[in-house]
């Protein structure tokens, strides 16, 4: 009996062990992840978060060959774009969660379902050289004939942030695919990703530029000598979202991590990590202007989930390949 009895402790033991391990698959860099696990513990000293932090492609074809395999191991996901958990929850592998927190955020940046929710806000706007002649205030005025060969652009080929990008101002019905073709005329450079762009820019190489805001902002917060505008059209955008596994081992965990990411104190967070906060009525971080001067042009993620493939064509027949 003792050693039934002892068997039988070892199993409890274990089983409540296991239920306060929750697994996060995230894209954050590095010191952002660690925050915001740090910061979940200890609002949860409870459960302890083991997690596993990649590039969002990475990331991907990781949890993909687990799910092809049986075992996938992470109880929720935390990484760059909603049209990669649009895509799994279409192929049925989220679990839907009505996160009490999203009433203080846009209908637009969560799934209505509850499959995911939006984090933060990183947008892409017009980054430009301080010796630039123009200083532009719309998509528009970067087909302006005087700009021909000087601007550089991030490739939808190569970037999740600008096939977004890319399927937001091809979706607007006053830019379309014909605005492509007149940046394509006016030999914009469409290569690399963000860090290549800025860079161009930052040296001169390419006066003008597109890119994601706080790369722009915080650099030149440091002194670079770039300018960032948020054009009169409105920006694309990206979220980092949070979504829980239709196959999450600790789903009471993974909501409260879910929870947590979306409350004041966790949306604090991504302030203070120097992103715009997705919830409603939050600051911005220095260099930004308010939110309500920021306009989120119109984004459907299943529909760019939906384009993807054709977009990429497209964007190569007029771009070319890199």
């Amino acid at each position: 009996m003792k050693s039934i009895l002892s068997a039988a402790a070892l199993s409890l033991v274990a089983s409540v062990s296991f239920a306060d391990t929750l697994t996060l698959y995230t894209s954050q860099p590095n010191a952002d992840a660690q925050k915001t696990v740090d910061a979940f513990m200890a609002a949860h000293p409870d459960i302890e978060v083991d997690w596993v932090r990649d590039g969002t492609t990475k990331l991907m074809a990781r949890l993909m060959a687990e799910i092809e395999a049986g075992s996938p191991q992470p109880d929720v996901l935390l990484i760059a774009d909603t049209v990669t958990l649009e895509g799994m929850a279409q192929d049925g592998h989220l679990k839907a969660y009505k996160s009490a927190e999203a009433e203080a955020f846009d209908p637009a940046l969560y799934s209505a379902d509850g499959y995911y929710y939006s984090t933060k806000l990183i947008t892409t706007g017009i980054v430009y050289n301080t010796g630039a002649e123009m200083q532009p205030s719309s998509w528009a005025d970067l087909a302006d004939a005087s700009l021909k060969g000087q601007i550089a652009m991030p490739s939808p080929l190569y970037s999740g942030a600008a096939l977004i990008h890319l399927a937001t101002l091809t979706g607007d019905k006053d830019l379309g695919w014909d605005y492509y073709d007149k940046l394509a005329a006016n030999e914009a450079r469409a290569q690399g990703g963000n860090g290549g762009t800025f860079k161009a820019v930052a040296s001169g190489e390419k006066p003008y530029g597109v890119v994601v805001d706080f790369l722009a902002i915080r650099n030149k917060a440091d002194g670079s000598p770039v300018e960032f505008v948020f054009p009169e059209e409105g920006v694309s955008y990206v979220t980092e979202p949070v979504a829980i596994l239709e196959t999450a081992k600790n789903v009471a965990a993974a909501e409260k991590f879910v929870d947590f990411v979306l409350s004041q104190q966790g949306q604090d967070l991504v302030l203070d990590m120097g992103y715009i906060p997705a919830r409603n009525g939050m600051d911005v971080p220095a260099g930004f202007p308010a939110r309500d001067e920021i306009k989120l042009m119109a984004f459907d993620p299943a529909q760019a989930l939906k384009d993807a493939e054709a977009n990429k064509e497209k964007f190569a027949a007029v771009f070319g390949s890199e």
